[in-house]
């Protein structure tokens, strides 16, 4: 900016004017410092008995998840989610949101999970779980937001549509 006024300056034959470095000192000093803004801590949402709920959804799956402090025992359906969930990949998706937080073994999980395959009621658990986590701990929230775990996946299986065999799938085509 100042090379192009001293450039126009030259042209016109006058000098340009100098700048004020006191009054930029002054303006910086008088403006305090503008903090980044983050969210407000929401309050700390537990029941009577001292735990904290939330629902989680996945596909036709819902999960009713209530979370407390203890040794980080999770049950699905009255039974534990080694035999709930047998398959290891499963349980990996319900454990991400404690690995992201760094609670694993901190807190008991009691879920009611209902509709659905395996798969969906495991997102489901993993979409409560996180929900849970971050009414009990809403310092937890912008990690885990930021991990995706609060958002609830939108994706559902597209419907059957007439004059096809399934949602896109036309029946076989016969020649003669």
């Amino acid at each position: 900016m100042t090379d192009t006024r001293e450039s126009i300056a030259d042209q016109l034959g006058t000098a340009p004017p100098p700048p004020a470095p006191e009054a930029a000192e002054a303006a910086a000093e008088a403006a305090p410092p503008q903090p980044q803004e983050e969210a407000p801590l929401r309050e700390q949402q537990l029941d009577k008995h001292g735990r904290a709920y939330a629902t989680g959804r996945r596909k036709d799956a819902v999960a009713r998840v209530w979370l407390k402090p203890g040794s980080g025992r999770i049950v699905v359906n009255g039974r534990e989610q080694e035999v709930y969930f047998a398959r290891p990949s499963l349980r990996l998706v319900i454990n991400q949101p404690f690995d992201i937080a760094d609670r694993r073994g901190q807190y008991d999980v009691m879920v009611t999970v209902k509709g659905g395959g395996l798969s969906g009621q495991a997102g489901a658990v993993k979409h409560g779980i996180a929900q849970a986590l971050t009414r009990y701990e809403p310092a937890l929230r912008s990690a885990i937001k930021q991990a995706g775990f609060l958002t609830r996946d939108p994706r559902v299986v597209e419907r059957k549509k007439y004059g096809r065999a399934k949602a896109r799938r036309s029946f076989q085509f016969s020649k003669r």
